[in-house]
């Protein structure tokens, strides 16, 4: 026999809302969720992309000590090396 009262069908339609209501918040959470992950993630990647410049400004800067650092001891070999060809020379004559 259908349920003709009307009172029996607002109560059907409400309850088909709720868990409709329940359904688009369920996935409404879970999406959220998704891109409270992917925010998380872009955070940690931008701090490794931070700290990945600091070590390479450092490293640059280590190079060019490296690099003046290294034209010093060949300047000082060069002179080195001069100074005693002048006294080797100086005993041969």
């Amino acid at each position: 026999m259908p349920d003709n009262n009307p009172l029996g069908e607002a109560f059907n339609k409400l309850n088909s809302a709720l868990e409709k209501l329940e359904k688009s918040v369920e996935a409404r959470v879970a999406r959220e969720a998704v891109l409270g992950d992917a925010e998380a993630e872009v955070q940690r990647m931008g701090a490794d992309r931070t700290r990945l410049a600091e070590s390479l400004d450092c490293a640059q800067e280590r190079a060019q000590q490296l690099e003046h650092v290294n034209k010093e001891v060949s300047r000082r070999l060069v002179d080195a090396m001069e100074s005693i060809r002048g006294v080797v020379e100086q005993k041969q004559i």
